[in-house]
């Protein structure tokens, strides 16, 4: 764990450099690559997941099916749907942009 917190600032400028390195990829594999470097099995595992739920919830399966298909809890499946309809809109743009038609 860090030793002292980010000022609100810092935490900022920080998250920003973490997108903007995103912004550099260009390939699914440079991604995997990437993430693969950032993160550990269970929290690209846990992205993964919640990915997955997006477009299970786009296709209108209930959540205790999206449960029993996923292994993940009602609860992040609630949270997830909560986002996708009145979060930052990170979601909508994501599925705009990889299936325009819908």
């Amino acid at each position: 764990m860090k030793d002292r917190p980010a000022t609100e600032a810092e935490a900022n400028e920080r998250e920003e450099a973490l997108y903007r390195a995103v912004l550099t990829l260009g390939t699914v594999d440079e991604c995997r690559r990437f993430f693969r470097d950032l993160g550990t099995p269970a929290e690209l595992q846990a992205f993964a997941d919640r990915w997955r739920v997006v477009e299970l919830l786009r296709e209108g399966k209930p959540y205790r099916e999206i449960y029993e298909l996923t292994g993940v809890s009602v609860t992040t499946v609630g949270r997830v749907a909560r986002f996708l309809a009145d979060g930052n809109g990170g979601y909508q743009i994501a599925l705009q942009r990889l299936d325009p038609s819908h």
